[in-house]
């Protein structure tokens, strides 16, 4: 019998959000009989919550390199030399990296994992393939313009010379990165969807509700996520007393579930905004899964986003969802229903473009006024998640992408085995 293929998984923290869970999901439970998965991360610095436990629970035990934090630094040299270390103990036949300071010094440290070998003096490689995946990216809504166009230069490197494959979560995003990496046409890219766990999304309708004293009858308008500069949920506190002080409406609340470093600003604003008495910060909860029972509507109010896991969360639990237009938001939005005043209506929500409040309020209030359209977007949304975004559909196709890489099965063109067709994807 033919061992397992060993496999190196990079991620640069568990900290909270989809990437902590999908690499958990990967490294757990990939087919083990063909597949041995090794995780390796850094750590999570102080004001970011912590998902180790959802890895621990799944029963991956990482290896953990202290030095490998969000930054890009001089001891990211150190933390090359340490993983280039662990492929040496490890002998790799895939190294998967995942989001961008993992994807570098993981990269760097693979290429350098390949041609440190006899075999290079007659330009023969060790046999090891790279991938990275995209979640995100940093080339916009993070960092200043210079400091933006050095990590657009060294990803565009890393692109060329440091991968094998280049994974997206969407066929929008796919588009954007290879643009903006000056490699539209490049077969290096693959379109892998996120998928979710079902059962970890079902939860009682009360249990929020109960807790925080809301009525049946009050509409519950939820946000998930990091409190970041990124996820922009001052927009979100914006549009909020917009619909509050729209004819006087106080049968709104509005839930902000996560945490971070903005909360006591956000929370201050609220206040000045005059509306903290309809908004609620839960901070960061475990059970954050559960509790899209009790949101009668789901917003995502990013700057940039890859595919935002709280929406696909949202549908599978039948919740409608406002957005902004970011990223690969639209490709799980179904077919454009309508558009007016800036509002895009789809199969499974609304849309707007990011910095507009306005009309984000505008998407809100128009939702919510219109509850039969509300629960078509639902039923419409929770049916494409179940069919195409599910967990196990995730796990093959990335054991599929493996053994491609190494002749392990016939060569497909990646995008057409996923049933994505890159002629008609948006562009």
């Amino acid at each position: 019998m033919a061992k397992p293929i060993r496999v190196v998984r990079i991620i640069d923290r568990l900290n909270i959000g989809g990437p902590a869970k999908h690499v958990a999901w990967l490294s757990a439970e990939l087919n083990a009989a063909e597949f041995h998965t090794t995780l390796i991360t850094g750590v999570v610095p102080q004001g970011e919550g912590d998902m180790s436990y959802f890895a621990e629970a799944a029963g991956v035990r990482p290896l953990v390199i202290q030095e490998m934090s969000r930054e890009l630094g001089l001891r990211d040299v150190l933390v090359i030399g340490k993983l280039l270390r662990m492929f040496f103990q490890l002998k790799p036949q895939i190294i998967h990296t995942h989001k961008a300071k993992a994807g570098a010094a993981g990269r760097v440290a693979a290429l350098l994992y390949k041609w440190l070998t006899i075999s290079a003096l007659w330009l023969k490689p060790r046999e090891c393939k790279i991938v990275h995946t995209f979640h995100g990216h940093i080339f916009h809504s993070y960092y200043g313009k210079w400091k933006t166009r050095l990590f657009i230069f060294i990803e565009s490197l890393l692109a060329r010379f440091c991968s094998d494959r280049i994974i997206t979560i969407s066929a929008q995003q796919r588009q954007e990165i290879s643009a903006i990496l000056g490699m539209p046409k490049s077969r290096k890219f693959q379109v892998i969807p996120l998928g979710i766990d079902f059962d970890e999304v079902r939860g009682e309708r009360g249990a929020l509700r109960n807790e925080y004293q809301i009525a049946d009858e009050e509409i519950v308008i939820g946000i998930v996520g990091r409190l970041c500069e990124v996820k922009n949920h001052q927009m979100f506190l914006a549009a909020a007393a917009q619909l509050v002080n729209h004819e006087n409406d106080h049968s709104l609340r509005f839930v902000i579930i996560g945490d971070g470093h903005l909360r006591q600003r956000l929370q201050a604003s609220a206040q000045q905004l005059g509306i903290a008495e309809r908004v609620i910060f839960t901070g960061f909860r475990k059970d954050a899964a559960a509790l899209y029972a009790d949101l009668d509507v789901v917003a995502l109010t990013s700057l940039n986003e890859g595919t935002p896991l709280t929406l696909i969360e949202a549908m599978s639990c039948g919740r409608a969802v406002v957005a902004t237009e970011v990223g690969g938001v639209v490709d799980i939005m179904g077919a454009l229903q309508a558009s007016a005043e800036g509002v895009k209506f789809w199969q499974h929500g609304a849309t707007v473009s990011r910095h507009d409040a306005a009309g984000f309020a505008r998407a809100l209030q128009l939702v919510i006024a219109q509850p039969d359209r509300r629960r078509q977007m639902a039923a419409h949304g929770q049916a494409y998640v179940k069919t195409k975004l599910s967990k196990a559909r995730l796990l093959a196709d990335v054991e599929m992408l493996y053994r491609n890489l190494l002749g392990l099965a016939c060569e497909s063109k990646p995008d057409i085995a996923l049933g994505i067709n890159l002629e008609s994807a948006p562009k």
